[in-house]
């Protein structure tokens, strides 16, 4: 699989790695949500492309009964009839401005309920056949999104990964899969918990010995790997991100970063973090060698027009750095 980036872009003048793809997070459970129409979402891709994202990955197709798209399945399944056709919308804006799309898939919430990834897959087989009979013409639909999200050695999330990314790239003539887990360190709390850390993290040998194994069994399913970076201290980072990097050459996968452009730190969840910190994890990928920065996520946390002014900031400053 060959991977197309924007060199003249990536060949700054700082030491961070540019962060040129962002989810799309229209199907939240912990993210205040926008209300944004077409107009709001036109205005977006163009912040986007202003700052050089090529890319952006609708974080899920749906969560629980809320779906992005009017898909009979789901709907016979008993979600909720979506107002508007995000997937299709969402396709026309990254098609005109020349973007790649990452479809992502439905997350049944079943899986965080009873720890047993087999939800997903069953209920993904028929959403992936279905989405590409629907939107596979375009052509911004540039690859997948496998959207179950795991940390460590979760029961069950090698073989889902494996049938549902090998699904994936068969009906789609072999376009790329991502996924994106995290780091199982201090900071790796549920949203709705109320402290900020917990006592104990994964050690960065158990990191590596474990993820040797995933990798190991999903390398044929799987073409990239974006880590989210925000549940390590700071001073954590180059070491995790070295050992991230070791493995996925190891295995032939992209290595990319999830910079997370929200702050972790702050007893509000959640908010836009301070530049200095994401310069920081920006400044830690380009140093291990990453190949591409996305960020969870632009329209919130780093957006001119979020609901949060801080992220317009965030965005001047960021710019700043590249120029």
């Amino acid at each position: 699989m060959k991977w197309k980036e924007n060199k003249k872009l990536m060949q700054t003048q700082t030491n961070i790695l540019p962060i040129t793809g962002t989810f799309l997070d229209e199907i939240s459970h912990d993210i205040p949500h926008q209300n944004w129409g077409r107009k709001e979402w036109e205005k977006d891709f163009d912040h986007m492309k202003a700052m050089g994202i090529d890319t952006v990955i609708l974080i899920r197709s749906g969560y629980r009964r809320f779906i992005t798209y009017p898909s009979d399945y789901l709907l016979g399944k008993g979600c909720y009839q979506p107002p508007v056709d995000l997937v299709q919308l969402f396709l026309e804006l990254a098609e005109s401005r020349k973007m790649k799309f990452y479809f992502g898939l439905y997350d049944s919430g079943k899986y965080w309920d009873s720890g047993n990834m087999q939800h997903e897959t069953d209920a993904n087989r028929f959403v992936i056949e279905e989405v590409w009979g629907k939107y596979g013409h375009s052509p911004a639909f540039a690859g997948w999104y496998l959207s179950m999200e795991i940390s460590r050695k979760t029961r069950g999330a090698i073989e889902a990964f494996d049938a549902l990314g090998k699904q994936c790239k068969s009906v789609s003539n072999n376009l790329p899969t991502l996924i994106s887990p995290w780091i199982d360190g201090k900071k790796a709390v549920m949203a709705a918990n109320g402290n900020l850390t917990k006592e104990d993290g994964v050690s960065l040998h158990e990191h590596e010995q474990e993820w040797n194994e995933i990798f190991d069994g999903i390398k044929d399913a799987v073409d990239a790997v974006a880590f989210q970076d925000g549940h390590i201290e700071y001073h954590e980072l180059e070491d995790f991100f070295r050992v991230n990097k070791m493995l996925a050459d190891r295995y032939g996968l992209q290595c990319w970063t999830n910079a997370e452009s929200f702050d972790r730190d702050m007893p509000i969840k959640f908010l836009p973090i301070k530049w200095e910190k994401l310069k920081l994890k920006l400044e830690a990928a380009q140093k291990a060698g990453y190949d591409k920065a996305i960020t969870f996520e632009f329209s919130h946390f780093m957006s001119p027009q979020s609901m949060y002014p801080s992220a317009g900031n965030l965005y001047n400053r960021y710019l700043e750095a590249l120029k």
